[in-house]
């Protein structure tokens, strides 16, 4: 090798080691002989992977469509990169398919033992005598262990113990938090699409993760990513953002950005044109299927048939709105009678028949707390009329925000008419009349509350129903006090 190559690959690696995009590209094109079609998505996912090997992320959720080199990268690059970062790094590779974890973990060993990869990482080796898909180690103690999520892992932990010494490694592989990285535990869709909707399934993978995966750890630091297609609200994403609020960074990459807006575009032209997507999308809706909503726009919509579709809502960004003139700011607040009930209180500011969603409250907490983020919602958005729906405990919750916002009218409101009927005959006027903040601009309350929504199901039978009653009871307020532009 001549002086300049030897200076060449030292660059090289030392680039592979400090960015998963450059390791993922250059190897792209050392096995394939052709350029990685790069897009922005690749980037960010890339971005955060490095992250997770400085050490500054530990729990990571990736969803994102099917066939869009999220395997290919989250996987097979980030293993194979780690490794040569540390020889001694130790991985667990879990999917819903015994033969996709063996394939990828194959795939890793290849591109290990590959000339390319020996010319620039000699020290990783694989180990004699322990060369199989299932397990394989390196010469450094390093190594991978792949198998179904549903299967036994025995004998092997992700990741490094923590007293590992580090202090003889170059400054720049020691991540912030003081530590070499040292393996991952990395899940790739846990559950297969054909059984999303089987509940058994589903709990089963959810409890396998809690009870089993999750502490085939060697260390609390040892990173965990989860890298899946949305498929129901309670798949496996689902379930670790519900249960472990706070505690995941979860990057969420629709196929249509800016989806419902006039500059939605496609995530990956290359892949999948907007119209394409759009023609996708039609299918999906004459066959009253979730498939896409899920699969492609990572929006987990139920299989039996929803009443306020999220691809039917109307949205705007708050931004919008700056030069537009607000008429009239009319509340409706129905107070939570149960322990697991929501108070639910949006507001609306109306723009001719228009309806804006501006605010909401919307949270399992008692009066003590909800009573004044209800006052200063009231206040933010200059309100004139608030209707508190006053069966059992609404009557004292009203007469207690009458003395905290005086210049509001608080109207209590009594009602004996059947839930669902309620609601059932306000969804057309909803769908057509309500406009809600877009989600890339929805608080995190926000989004609870229109999750709730667009979960109610058209057959009544959900178990939570508290955003869809109250933006009943707000459209019904709103009608009666604005006849001019509804009757």
């Amino acid at each position: 090798m001549t002086p300049e190559y030897i200076k060449e690959l030292k660059i090289a690696k030392y680039r592979c080691l400090t960015s998963t995009l450059f390791f993922s590209r250059y190897f792209f094109k050392k096995r394939f002989s052709r350029k990685f079609v790069l897009n922005k998505h690749h980037v960010i996912i890339c971005d955060v992977l490095d992250r997770v090997i400085k050490g500054e992320l530990k729990k990571v959720i990736f969803n994102i469509a099917p066939r869009y080199s999220k395997t290919e990268i989250a996987v097979k690059n980030f293993i194979a990169n780690g490794l040569g970062v540390n020889p001694s790094a130790r991985f667990i590779h879990l999917s819903y398919s015994d033969d996709l974890a063996l394939d990828n973990s194959d795939e890793v060993r290849e591109l290990v033992k590959s000339p390319e990869y020996q010319e620039m990482f000699p020290k990783v080796k694989v180990k004699p005598n322990s060369d199989s898909k299932k397990k394989w180690y390196t010469t450094e103690s390093g190594g991978v262990y792949a198998t179904s999520a549903a299967g036994q892992v025995t004998g092997f932990g992700a990741g490094k113990v923590d007293d590992e010494d580090s202090e003889d490694l170059d400054n720049w592989l020691v991540g912030s938090d003081g530590q070499l990285f040292g393996g991952a535990l990395i899940i790739d869709d846990p559950i297969k699409p054909d059984d999303a909707d089987s509940e058994l399934i589903r709990e089963r993978v959810n409890e396998k993760y809690t009870s089993t995966l999750k502490n085939r750890v060697n260390s609390r630091n040892t990173p965990i990513i989860i890298i899946m297609q949305r498929l129901h609200d309670n798949d496996l994403s689902g379930y670790l953002m519900a249960n472990e609020p706070g505690e995941w960074t979860v990057i969420s990459l629709p196929c249509i950005e800016n989806y419902g807006l006039e500059n939605e575009c496609a995530l990956w032209e290359f892949k999948h044109t907007l119209t394409e997507l759009k023609a996708m999308e039609k299918v999906a809706e004459k066959a009253n299927s979730p498939s896409f909503l899920r699969q492609y726009m990572q929006n987990p919509q139920p299989l039996k048939g929803f009443m306020f579709p999220s691809n039917m809502l109307r949205y705007y960004k708050p931004i919008d709105t700056i030069t537009a003139k607000f008429e009239t700011s009319i509340g409706y607040a129905d107070i939570a009678d149960e322990g697991e009930d929501n108070l639910s209180a949006p507001i609306g500011r109306n723009i001719g028949k228009d309806i804006y969603i501006t605010d909401v409250v919307f949270r399992r907490d008692n009066t003590t707390i909800t009573l004044p983020l209800v006052a200063d919602m009231i206040k933010r958005n200059r309100t004139t009329y608030m209707r508190v729906e006053s069966n059992n405990m609404g009557a004292m919750f009203n007469r207690d925000l009458t003395k905290l916002v005086p210049n509001t009218k608080c109207v209590p409101a009594h009602s004996s008419t059947n839930k669902f009927t309620r609601i059932f005959n306000d969804a057309g006027f909803i769908i057509n009349n309500c406009v809600f903040i877009h989600p890339d601009y929805q608080s995190e309350e926000y989004k609870t509350f229109m999750k709730e929504l667009t979960s109610y199901l058209s057959n009544g039978k959900t178990k939570r129903d508290d955003a869809p009653d109250s933006m009943s009871g707000l459209v019904m307020f709103i009608r009666a006090m604005l006849p001019k532009y509804y009757i």
